[in-house]
């Protein structure tokens, strides 16, 4: 996910301080990762020099000067060239699993027993996001969701390919 973009919309739907945008970004999309405040203020201090930002004025308090921030029209516009940009898929068909899946047959090793080692995690995350569902909000449910479909098909593959990994070590001792 781009943190810079998703900071950049949260201030161009409403003016706010550094400490307050990386509370409302750890709120909709920090759960499991929450922002530091040193990255929210870099990612300020380089949207402010690309003129994505303005700050609209600075308040005395007992610590550090606060600045206040708002998006100006080109760091709106980027904001929706960003959300109407589709994300493409994954251009990359060698996932880490496939590479070590294929290493395991070279190499004459147990590939049937990774893919199970593998097959665990996903289940135990899968329970996981589960639990995390039960009492959430509907944001963390989507977010649970999301995951839950990718884990989903990550567990289709494994089925799949242990059904072909005779098929798939022969192909690979005849190359």
């Amino acid at each position: 996910m781009n943190n810079s973009l998703a900071l950049l919309g949260l201030l161009s739907r409403e003016p706010s301080y550094g400490y307050d945008l990386k509370h409302s970004y750890d709120r909709y999309f920090g759960t499991q990762k929450p922002l530091a405040f040193g990255q929210v203020y870099s990612t300020l201090a380089r949207m402010f020099r690309d003129e994505l930002i303005i700050a609209l004025g600075e308040e005395s308090g007992g610590g550090p000067d606060r600045k206040k921030y708002e998006a100006t029209v080109a760091g709106r516009d980027r904001v929706r060239q960003w959300l109407f940009t589709p994300d493409v898929p994954s251009e990359s068909l060698q996932s880490e699993l496939f590479a070590k899946t294929v290493v395991a047959l070279l190499l004459d090793d147990d590939a049937d027993r990774l893919l199970d080692a593998q097959r665990a995690e996903h289940m135990a995350r899968m329970r996981e996001l589960t639990r995390l569902k039960r009492d959430a909000d509907l944001l963390q449910v989507l977010m649970c969701d999301y995951g839950l479909f990718h884990i989903e098909a990550d567990l289709r593959w494994i089925e799949l390919t242990s059904a072909r990994l005779s098929q798939l070590q022969k192909e690979l001792q005849s190359a």
